[in-house]
């Protein structure tokens, strides 16, 4: 946890001074102009399995080039193999910072903490638990006009280890995520 911290920091702390330089100032904007709002949602309908997944963020830029954020997710999944059907409510909360280092590429880092559901082998029985993760990547930005855009990444999970799978909430290290931002700045 301490190494995560410590990464976390390194990464804002890289961003905001590389973020200093006088073209990126965004001196003089509005706070309301600053705000960056946006996510993305998953929808899925099967034979085995339903699920929806909601994930707002809200950002504020801090240069051009530098947004510092929070995204929040809620996902329900329903398994019908079984009967009755077993539904799961997730949520999470994921504080992010992203650094555009050329032309819609950036880099991005975060902190997901995860409170989900899974079952605890005793038949239908379910329990909730708690998984934190510290997550970088990169990603692509295309700007939709003035003050929109569509995004793209790819994350890798360094908190991941494929020998905890039971309690893992995810199958793989790596999470990649699309979405639309509205407002702030895009470059």
């Amino acid at each position: 946890m301490r190494t995560t911290v410590l990464l976390l920091f390194l990464v804002v702390s890289v961003g905001t001074v590389l973020a200093q330089g006088e073209d990126n100032s965004l001196k003089g904007v509005p706070f309301k102009e600053r705000i960056v709002t946006g996510g993305g949602f998953g929808l899925g309908f099967g034979n085995t399995q339903d699920f929806v997944s909601l994930s707002p963020i809200i950002g504020y830029s801090v240069t051009r080039k530098f947004l510092v954020g929070s995204g929040f997710t809620y996902r329900y999944t329903r398994f019908k193999l079984v009967t009755p059907s077993i539904s799961f409510n997730d949520y999470s909360i994921n504080p992010f910072a992203r650094f555009t280092i050329y032309k819609g590429f950036f880099v991005q880092t975060e902190f997901e903490h995860l409170n989900y559901q899974l079952l605890t082998g005793q038949g239908a029985e379910k329990t909730r638990r708690d998984y934190n993760s510290f997550l970088a990547g990169g990603g692509f930005i295309q700007p939709m006009g003035n003050r929109s855009s569509f995004f793209l990444m790819a994350l890798y999970n360094f908190s991941y280890t494929a020998s905890d799978a039971f309690y893992t909430p995810y199958q793989s290290p790596w999470v990649i995520r699309a979405g639309v931002n509205i407002g702030g700045f895009v470059f």
